[in-house]
């Protein structure tokens, strides 16, 4: 039987709202005890979660990463801290961009280094906005596309396989239940990710074969390089209208350390609606911003 579900994506500025009443509301105690292990068997029948359903939708809380539970690791890159993050939900205001922070000791050199040429685009007025994979109609890599806000996603699941599905622009990401990867996995936007259910009801992704080009862990620009090797584990809260991503990403070519990062999603009704990017890329208040992709000639 098929079981589908769906998420949400939106624009960048729209996205200001959830991710600062999101990260008050939802900084709950999170589902993990212990880090996600990639272990090769088979689905428990009884432990298979009920992701998907045309009834439906998962919608994510925020932007940005969760800290993961106390003890297991580092948490994500943040904010530069002398560039503190400031809001206008109080009314009109400048709002501050996503700055990452180019001194976190976790960061290989390099990494930080094209950290900070991307943050002095937009502190010196060369860019109206940072770069955004989604915003400019590129998928956000894994795990950055968890991270798309506004618009819902959803799952379908299958005997052999599991997609995700965004809305914007009905993006599919394609997870299969076996027990090993491909002997070669060329890179791409979502690599080669496989999976399995694990008897406590969680969906457990192991992702590599990551393509590094325009491709970033967060709304930081946190670079990473094809080494990038992921896992995620999805969990369903006891009530069933939450979800939450534990996600582990270890490159030794850009970070010194793994990262643990958190994901939260809550279950929404909303039908997939048909949402096409790129139908509007000009330029029209004069920002500078990344151009939007488009093709030289027409398709017909």
């Amino acid at each position: 039987m098929l079981k589908l579900a769906f998420t949400i994506h939106c624009n960048r500025r729209a996205s200001r709202i959830p991710i600062a009443a999101g990260a008050a509301l939802w900084a709950s105690v999170a589902l993990w005890t212990a880090p996600p292990v990639a272990r090769a068997e088979p689905p428990a029948a009884a432990g298979i979660p009920n992701l998907g359903s045309i009834e439906f939708a998962w919608l994510a809380f925020g932007v940005h990463w969760f800290d993961p539970p106390p003890g297991l690791g580092r948490g994500p890159i943040r904010q530069d801290p002398a560039h503190p993050y400031h809001g206008n939900l109080d009314g009109p205001g400048q709002v501050t961009p996503d700055i990452g922070n180019i001194k976190d000791p976790v960061l290989k050199p390099w990494a930080a280094k094209q950290m900070e040429e991307s943050n002095e685009e937009v502190l010196s007025g060369k860019r109206g906005l940072p770069f955004a994979a989604q915003s400019v109609c590129y998928p956000g890599g894994v795990p950055g596309q968890l991270l798309t806000p506004a618009e819902p996603f959803y799952f379908i699941q299958k005997p052999d396989e599991v997609w995700m599905i965004w809305q914007r622009d009905h993006m599919v990401r394609r997870i299969y239940l076996t027990d090993k990867h491909s002997e070669t996995v060329k890179p791409s936007w979502f690599g080669e990710s496989i999976g399995h259910y694990e008897s406590d009801g969680a969906l457990v992704v192991d992702t590599i074969g990551l393509s590094a080009h325009l491709s970033f862990l967060d709304w930081y620009r946190t670079p990473h390089t094809e080494k990038e090797h992921v896992v995620e584990r999805y969990k369903l809260s006891a009530d069933g209208n939450r979800l939450e991503a534990l996600v582990t990403v270890e490159d030794p070519d850009a970070f010194n350390e793994p990262l643990y990062m958190v994901q939260r999603w809550r279950k929404v009704r909303n039908p997939m609606l048909e949402t096409v990017c790129a139908e509007n890329n000009g330029d029209h208040f004069g920002k500078n911003l990344f151009p939007i992709p488009h093709a030289d000639k027409p398709d017909f």
